[in-house]
């Protein structure tokens, strides 16, 4: 069902503190801001060999990672993104098997444009899963 690792997203105060410092420190490259208004964030992304870093700052008051920064002061990881082929058949899959589904349960579109659903943390021990729904043409 679950195909590669998209991003590990973190969560943090600040987005243009923390751009800097990803570039500053470590030399990363890391996309231009863009405000997701439907998930409450402002996001950036840093490009590795490998996989992308989300970086996600609350964007107005009632932002879901506004209450994560208030239990975790200095930011940290929010959650962890995998690739699907068919999100609405995972997410049948994933109901069918006990599985929970934030939200609606009806797919958002993510900053890369594409279909995204999240999964209760407690299902995955602790950790918020995303599933992406990506092509076979997208990188």
């Amino acid at each position: 069902m679950i195909g590669n690792l998209n991003h590990v997203a973190l969560v943090v105060r600040d987005l243009d503190i923390a751009i800097t410092s990803w570039k500053k420190l470590l030399g990363a490259t890391v996309s231009s801001v863009q405000a997701l208004p439907e998930h409450g964030v402002n996001v950036a992304f840093i490009d590795l060999p490998n996989t992308r870093i989300e970086l996600l700052e609350p964007l107005g008051d009632g932002s879901p990672v506004s209450k994560f920064l208030e239990k975790h002061a200095g930011g940290g990881m929010h959650h962890i993104c995998l690739e699907v082929t068919d999100i609405m058949a995972a997410r049948d899959e994933l109901r069918a098997k006990g599985v929970r589904i934030l939200g609606d349960g009806d797919p958002k579109t993510g900053a890369h444009g594409n279909p995204v659903l999240f999964m209760h943390p407690v299902d995955f021990h602790g950790t918020l899963i995303e599933l992406e729904q990506v092509s076979a043409d997208q990188p």
